[in-house]
């Protein structure tokens, strides 16, 4: 670079100083070759300027430019190291505005998305992020459409089922600010238990999901262009349909329940029975009848209550005798 170059010194010692000019210089040295669509020199230039770089605004400026060249070259891992450390900075620094730093978590989440829908782990990395308290004030506060990618990261997440319930928290409260087909199919599953509008809005989610510049992700091979998050989704939702009709019926007809989860009765039948062997559900299919039997793994309430008042009846009788013998040991004592 110019003014490293040793065509510039006469002898070693006389070699002109790195200074703030110098400096700014390569930061505008590494835009232009951002621009110019030199991503990896403009990446190791950014790392330079960051090490020699004072001023705090301008490291975090030259922090988004590396961000923003990994992610255009594709290096997730590298992308991901990125995306945390500016986390840490964006949380940790105090900004003059709360306004600022809203909008820094806000583009945070925005320019996350293109990791975590290609990353390996994404899947894990996006419910971190944006259910962590700051960044979820965030997505409700200015940017509720992203409920849509955190909503999808949720269902075809089969581990972190247990956020479920507070999405739907959050879903509920939004309601009225934003919605979208997967939005409105949790709170049609989980809220007002309709199987119908769940139906309805499942067919919207695949249509949704298709259109979707990150969701809608196209994989080839073997000549065959899939979708995989399409794909793993609509499974992930059926059993969730299947899963919740279960809990409040005990006998449940194979053609009614393959029209909630839009497939035809032999689909429906084969889907159901890999299900139960591989769910190990307590649950048979009565092939003549057409239907599936739910089991009784547990107890009835009322055979819960009369376990329970027998383990009372017990202890109670217990501590009465303890209470009696006490007594009686106390006033032989006193007659004594």
């Amino acid at each position: 670079m110019p003014w490293t170059s040793t065509r510039a010194c006469t002898t070693p010692r006389k070699c002109r100083k790195i200074g703030s000019e110098q400096i700014e210089a390569l930061y505008h040295y590494a835009k232009f070759q951002f621009e110019c669509g030199n991503y990896s020199g403009a990446s190791d230039y950014l790392y330079q300027y960051r090490t020699l770089c004072t001023n705090s605004d301008r490291s975090i400026s030259a922090l988004w430019g590396k961000l923003a060249c990994e992610v255009l070259m594709q290096n997730w891992d590298v992308a991901t190291e990125e995306l945390n450390r500016l986390k840490e900075i964006i949380d940790s620094k105090n900004f003059a505005s709360p306004l600022n730093q809203l909008q820094q978590r806000t583009w945070l989440m925005h320019w996350s998305l293109f990791i975590f829908f290609n990353h390996d782990s994404g899947r894990n990395g996006i419910i971190d992020l944006f259910f962590s308290e700051r960044y979820l004030n965030a997505i409700q506060t200015s940017a509720h459409h992203l409920l849509r990618y955190l909503a999808a990261a949720a269902i075809v997440n089969k581990r972190r089922r247990n956020m479920l319930k507070e999405l739907i928290k959050v879903i509920q409260q939004e309601r009225y600010t934003y919605s979208d087909p997967i939005t409105e199919f949790l709170e049609c599953l989980y809220v007002n238990y309709d199987f119908e509008g769940a139906q309805k809005k499942l067919r919207e989610c695949e249509e949704l999901i298709v259109s979707d510049f990150f969701l809608g992700k196209q994989t080839s091979e073997n000549g065959f262009v899939t979708i995989p998050l399409r794909d793993e989704f609509m499974e992930n939702a059926r059993l969730f349909i299947f899963e919740t009709y279960c809990r409040i019926h005990q006998c449940i007809d194979i053609g009614m329940l393959s029209q909630k989860l839009n497939m035809n009765y032999d689909d429906a039948e084969r889907w159901i029975v890999n299900l139960i062997r591989n769910a190990r559900l307590d649950a048979k299919i009565d092939s003549k009848m057409g239907t599936v039997v739910m089991g009784t793994q547990h107890p009835n309430i009322y055979e819960q209550i009369i376990e329970k008042t027998k383990v009372l009846g017990q202890r109670s009788y217990a501590l009465t005798t303890n209470v009696v013998m006490t007594s009686a040991a106390v006033t032989a004592s006193a007659a004594r």
